[in-house]
């Protein structure tokens, strides 16, 4: 596969990047908690290496009852380069039927401003698995620099990956809004960002989706809907109490009684 840009190339593309990003925070819409394009937007997990049949199965149907994207369901896969054999991963998994694949960049040689490695190592998982296949890049963005995301995130776009994702959840600190943000803001329109590691909670969830985030990975899906419907439940009370409430003549009436 030929390099798409030279290194010089490569270096102008970020640095452009770097300084056309705006620092004014952006607060983006965020789909109503608890509903279905709520759930929709969280991809539920299960990070452990030695998960069982049973696991994953118990996983896939929390994801059927909660309408979560899910390994199983919509054959969400996590691709590791340390830990598989990246493309004959990648096209096995396509062959199975899966519609969507997290891969980790090789932020080793992103860190080390090899450039073309890095594409090349993408837009070969991209070829494995064109589209509609969705492409998610992982950048672990706890072991990068500010700029060093930038160059993820622009090095994916070239690959013409679909998203861009902070973190595996096995490497570090997770998602953070400062860099949800930084990924959203120097993205091109259409592409999307995906915060995943360490969102627990709903409030976790409306940070990290008006940072920019249009997925979120977490093991915590079915507590989140459980908290959400919580939520909604609470307010829904409060807005019955608030209608049953004597009007302000009866009140003043009975009180003047």
């Amino acid at each position: 596969m030929t390099n798409r840009y030279t290194q010089s190339e490569w270096r102008a593309i970020i640095d452009q990047a770097e300084r056309d990003h705006s620092n004014s925070i952006v607060q983006y819409k965020t789909p109503t908690i608890g509903s279905f394009d709520f759930a929709k937007c969280i991809d539920h997990t299960l990070l452990k290496l030695e998960a069982t049949r049973d696991q994953i199965d118990q996983l896939c149907e929390e994801a059927v009852r909660h309408d979560f994207k899910v390994g199983g369901k919509d054959s969400l896969v996590h691709i590791v380069p340390p830990l598989v054999n990246l493309f004959g991963e990648a096209g096995s998994a396509v062959a199975a039927g899966a519609t969507e694949l997290d891969m980790v960049i090789n932020y080793p040689l992103l860190k080390q401003q090899k450039y073309d490695q890095v594409y090349t190592d993408i837009a070969a998982v991209r070829n494995m698995a064109p589209h509609p296949v969705i492409l998610k890049v992982i950048l672990e963005t706890s072991q990068l620099t500010h700029f060093d995301i930038i160059a993820g995130c622009k090095i994916a776009e070239a690959a013409n990956a679909d998203f861009v994702k902070t973190s595996s959840g096995f490497n570090g600190q997770g998602a953070t809004e400062e860099n949800v943000r930084l990924m959203k803001g120097v993205i091109k329109p259409g592409m999307k960002v995906k915060a995943s590691g360490g969102i627990k909670t709903v409030n976790e969830c409306i940070a990290m989706m008006e940072a920019g985030a249009e997925r979120i990975g977490t093991s915590n899906g079915v507590w989140i809907m459980k908290e959400a419907q919580t939520m909604l439940e609470h307010t829904a009370g409060v807005k019955d109490r608030a209608n049953s409430r004597p009007s302000d003549s009866l009140t003043r009436m009975f009180s003047s009684s």
